[in-house]
């Protein structure tokens, strides 16, 4: 491990008042202990980038002293009666075995009497082998494995440095995580490629790669994402959802070439859906199809980009720079370090409280008229950069698509009822 920088500050203190007699405090914080680095080259990654932007060392590590701080910070500032640490990047194996070995040992020392500790690792799959397996399944891990359907579609962006594919090692990550009953999601992206084949790709990831959950993740990006933070687009950047430049492939086109188009999206989710609820309804698992049941149920969304109010997922990098998202790690909305200021005050801080609070405040007069608010919120503020046919700035770009979607879920679901 490398050595600890020493800073020369007082030890940060969570502040007692914040909270409330009663009350459970919970969040999340996403950590990029080898910040932005990856062994692989995904065309469509929205984290690479950062290396540049946040003039990230060549070899990014989260040191010892971090790591303690974060764990006990995270666990002090936290009430209920779990903990859930998420280990993502860039690649988090390229940490290696002792750093893992480090934080269960720390997780230890810290938790609460009677708090339950659980960890998950995001993954590409490629370094993973008998000891990483064993070390997972010993520590109850949940691995998230990014796989993006056959061959065929995969290869097209999860490549390495080298432009060499990938899938063949993924498959053996798969083989690997089964040989030794380790629990894993698969996340799949839905791109400009793959969106064409909903249930080819659904059917194999079901009947291949047999996973607990899949994770289907509509991949896209405004094209200068990786210069401009999101809400800090120029005049000239939005254009209108019923325009040309609102698809990908477009010349001027205001998302990179190989976001899934909306309308796309929104077909695949039925597709794969009616697939799922004719054969495999109670026996597989499926994100995207248990949080919009959820919600039409009114038992609440089980993800941030259909809740109303947002803010209580957070990044921490391997500085200690901790942001607002994970999709938010810009300059502009960095919280703080938490080697000088307690993670816990800024998770509750008015800034965090604001940032939170914007994602239903700044909704468009569309969102608010639309019948399907109360299953959507305007999704994540990060793709609201499209204009509506009125030219009221703010909405989603997946808007229509999800609207296809939600259409078909009520209707069936009004015919259940």
């Amino acid at each position: 491990m490398p050595n600890a920088t020493i800073l020369n500050i007082e030890e940060p203190t969570l502040d007692p008042s914040i909270f409330k007699p009663s009350e459970n405090y919970r969040f999340h914080t996403m950590l990029k202990p080898s910040g932005a680095q990856c062994n692989l080259d995904c065309t469509y990654c929205f984290y690479l980038h950062k290396e540049g932007l946040l003039h990230q060392p060549t070899r990014p590590r989260m040191n010892v002293q971090i790591l303690e701080t974060h764990i006990q910070q995270y666990i002090e500032a936290q009430t209920g009666s779990n903990v859930v640490f998420s280990w993502q990047g860039g690649e988090p194996t390229l940490m290696g075995l002792d750093f893992f070995e480090q934080v269960v040992a720390l997780q230890e020392k810290y938790k609460k009497p009677n708090q339950r500790i659980e960890n998950d690792l995001q993954t590409n799959g490629v370094l993973l082998n008998d000891s990483w397996a064993i070390f997972l399944k010993k520590h109850n891990f949940i691995v998230g494995l990014s796989i993006d359907g056959p061959s065929r579609f995969h290869d097209i962006h999860r490549v390495k440095k080298s432009g060499a594919p990938t899938f063949s090692e993924v498959m053996r990550a798969v083989t690997l995580l089964h040989k030794h009953k380790v629990p894993f999601n698969a996340l799949c992206v839905i791109n400009r490629e793959n969106c064409v084949a909903p249930l080819e790709v659904y059917r194999f990831l079901r009947d291949e790669v047999k996973p607990q959950m899949i994770q289907l993740i509509p991949g896209m990006e405004k094209r200068n994402f990786d210069s401009t933070a999101p809400g800090h687009w120029t005049e000239e950047g939005w254009v209108r959802v019923d325009s040309l430049e609102a698809q990908p492939g477009h010349p001027n086109s205001v998302v990179t070439p190989w976001s899934v188009p909306p309308v796309m999206w929104g077909k695949f989710l039925v597709e794969v859906w009616d697939e799922w609820l004719a054969n495999d309804y109670g026996r597989i698992h499926v994100d995207q199809f248990e949080n919009v049941l959820s919600m039409i149920l009114g038992e609440g969304s089980q993800q941030c980009v259909t809740s109303e109010v947002c803010g209580k997922a957070l990044a921490l990098e391997h500085n200690g720079d901790l942001y607002s998202c994970d999709h938010f790690v810009y300059p502009e909305y960095k919280l703080g370090n938490i080697q000088i200021s307690h993670q816990g005050n800024m998770a509750f801080s008015k800034q965090q409280e604001a940032f939170g609070y914007a994602k239903s405040k700044t909704l468009s007069k569309e969102c608010l008229q639309c019948n399907y608010l109360s299953l959507c919120w305007g999704h994540c503020p990060k793709d609201r950069f499209l204009k509506t046919k009125h030219n009221e700035k703010g909405l989603h770009y997946l808007c229509n698509g999800l609207k296809v979607f939600y259409k078909h879920v009520t209707h069936v679901c009004d015919e259940l009822v």
